[in-house]
């Protein structure tokens, strides 16, 4: 029988050389709380907006109020979206696909079967710097990243030479269950 790395297990402690069997499926996440302080600025933006439209006194003319009302109230939408999207972020590995979801609706989404996965890597310390900043990232060089907080994250190598970066909570675990699916899913590997 097999054990994990460093003795550590999924569910709690087992005796040394006992294995323990990966879930069918595993799930993670990763949580930015100050992306809370950042969706009041939004908000705070759109009641503007609707104070403005409620109780103006402007006397320069009606094209400049619809502006700044239509204005405030459309960069509160996208603060409060793009923030509240990326509050936290969701991963769940099954036995087929490895799936990411961001924020309270699940929206942006991305699935990725494991038959395109060639490797997964640990890594101690992902910072939204490296990717220019907290959200759904792309950098020509470097790859796509899902990144809501400063952290341990998990690199996935696909096999049409592209990355993937997903910061999320006990990454080790998520990698070990990537890799044990990768080496059941090879012709001739062995168990």
């Amino acid at each position: 029988m097999r054990d994990h790395p460093h003795g550590e297990h999924l569910h709690g402690k087992r005796p040394h050389g006992e294995h323990a069997p990966h879930p069918d499926v595993w799930t993670g996440r990763a949580t930015n709380r100050f992306q809370w302080v950042l969706a009041l600025v939004g908000a705070a933006c759109m009641a503007l907006g609707i104070e403005l439209a409620v109780d103006s006194t402007w006397t320069s003319g009606i094209a400049p109020l619809v502006m700044s009302v239509v204005g405030c109230i459309a960069a509160g939408v996208l603060v409060l979206f793009g923030t509240l999207a990326f509050v936290h972020v969701a991963l769940k590995v099954d036995k087929d696909c490895l799936e990411v979801r961001c924020g309270h609706i699940g929206v942006p989404r991305r699935r990725i079967p494991l038959a395109h996965v060639s490797g997964a890597e640990f890594v101690a310390h992902v910072t939204p710097r490296h990717w220019g900043g907290w959200g759904y990232r792309w950098l020509p060089e470097k790859g796509t990243a899902v990144v809501v907080r400063r952290g341990e994250g998990l690199v996935l190598s696909l096999w049409d030479g592209h990355t993937f970066t997903i910061t999320v909570d006990n990454a080790e675990a998520a990698v070990r269950v990537i890799r044990d699916r990768l080496r059941a899913g090879t012709p001739g590997a062995t168990h």
